[in-house]
């Protein structure tokens, strides 16, 4: 699914959640990084005695999210980051991560002005190649796509600038099962969002 997709699809989520039962929803976009090494290894992906080098994969990521809060303490969330074409051994790649989770924000270290927020879910990370013949694609380990079921663990703080709108710092950290692709199953993810509180007492 295509990130513009998936935004529309969680907004309509949203604007759902609200007007039935959600006490809360939070809706963010903002942009981050995600880091992690690579694998070191070198692909000769045209089948002409070039090698390439596998990346280490960095850079741009938007992210877009929405927390819904069934009371002041307890929820579910979903993020989604996404980074646009950059080089895999010849070949363009876009990764991606959605995450699903459980959301706590303890109501003792809340205030007016901030909310903490605890992280812990589930989710999957997705590379898609862009290729012009089926032979690089073939040299090239996880080409087409690939797909990667991840556990997940986050923290963030809300931090209101005035009324319903809020800044949002976070930092994440990923376990992504078996991801060949680069050099660690772990993928740690920096990001600061602007978003808005729908439903936020005064």
């Amino acid at each position: 699914m295509k990130p513009t997709s998936t935004i529309r699809l969680a907004l309509c989520a949203t604007v759902a959640a609200v007007s039935l039962w959600a006490q809360q929803v939070d809706a963010f976009l903002g942009f981050g990084t995600a880091r992690v090494s690579s694998n070191g290894k070198s692909i000769d992906t045209f089948g002409n005695g070039t090698l390439y080098s596998t990346p280490s994969m960095d850079g741009v990521f938007p992210n877009f999210g929405v927390n819904v809060f069934f009371n002041r303490q307890f929820g579910f969330g979903w993020t989604s980051s996404w980074r646009s074409s950059h080089d895999y051994a010849g070949l363009s790649y876009r990764p991606a991560f959605h995450v699903f989770d459980f959301t706590v924000q303890p109501a003792a270290i809340r205030t007016r002005r901030s909310a903490p927020e605890f992280h812990a879910g589930i989710g999957f990370a997705s590379v898609h190649f862009d290729y012009d013949d089926q032979q690089s694609c073939d040299a090239v380990p996880g080409c087409p796509s690939s797909h990667h079921f991840l556990e997940h663990l986050g923290a963030a703080t809300r931090i209101y600038l005035a009324g319903h709108i809020f800044l949002r710092p976070a930092v994440d950290v990923q376990h992504v099962h078996d991801f060949y692709l680069f050099g660690s199953n772990w993928v740690p993810r920096y990001s600061l969002s602007v978003g808005y509180s729908f439903g936020k007492e005064p």
